[in-house]
């Protein structure tokens, strides 16, 4: 009889509990990438910590936690908006520095891809699960930091939303404004087509605010309440002067 391996895997998407999400947490500490439950995020990993921390995650469960470091500079007009967002040393702490300090929210997100290039670096997508609170912070492995990830203020992230009510309208004119004044192109028919809860996740993870504000919509307790907060953030950021950014495909 075949032996059970010394770490457990995860059950299937639509079947995970809790209790499955237990234990130490991997993560990747990345100022302005925001991944929400459900929503979907590309990543390119070259840095070696991360590429071992990808590697591990594959032998194991294939979950990864997104956290933002606190006090990081982040530029919200970097020209590679196109791309999908990529590893950075910003608040690694595999140096002699001493590293950024973490918000106290982050979302575990599950390896669904990847695709291994040939000098050993990956490009892969996380889909999100749940959000946490970081209980503490234990030791680095392989140069990549973990915590004690605490889930229990988030466990309805488990399970599919209800209807909730905004004015889709209202935040779609916003949107067109934000993205007008930022010179950023978009595919509209396919934004409009989108449903309530793929709407208000695809653009809080997409809409390039600063890493105060992407935290603000990680930390929302409702669907309802994202949609507002992230209403307020369009308005506010629209009425910005346009200061001839290039265009963006979004």
């Amino acid at each position: 009889m075949a032996q059970a391996s010394g770490r457990r895997r995860l059950p299937r998407l639509n079947e995970i509990g809790l209790a499955d999400l237990d234990g130490e947490l991997a993560v990747f500490p990345l100022a302005g990438a925001l991944l929400l439950p459900r929503g979907r995020l590309p990543l390119n990993i070259f840095e070696p910590r991360y590429v071992a921390m990808v590697d591990d995650a594959l032998r194991e469960r294939r979950l990864i936690g997104m956290i933002q470091p606190q006090g990081v500079k982040y530029d919200t007009d970097d020209d590679d908006d196109d791309d999908p967002a990529t590893a950075s040393d910003a608040g690694a702490g595999g140096g002699l520095e001493r590293p950024a300090a973490l918000y106290r929210v982050g979302c575990v997100g599950r390896l669904t891809s990847f695709a291994e290039r040939e000098d050993g670096t990956f490009s892969i997508s996380l889909l999100g699960i749940a959000r946490f609170r970081v209980w503490q912070e234990v030791d680095v492995r392989n140069g990549y930091r973990q915590v004690r990830p605490d889930f229990r203020l988030f466990a309805a992230d488990l399970v599919e939303p209800g209807a909730f009510e905004f004015d889709r309208t209202q935040l779609l004119q916003s949107l067109r404004q934000y993205f007008t004044l930022r010179g950023f192109e978009a595919r509209w028919e396919a934004i409009e087509q989108m449903d309530d809860e793929t709407l208000i996740t695809t653009l809080s993870m997409i809409c390039p605010f600063p890493p105060p504000e992407k935290q603000a919509l990680l930390e929302a307790v409702t669907l309802a309440e994202r949609a507002g907060t992230l209403q307020a953030l369009l308005q506010m950021a629209g009425h910005e002067t346009d200061r001839g950014h290039k265009p963006h495909a979004v």
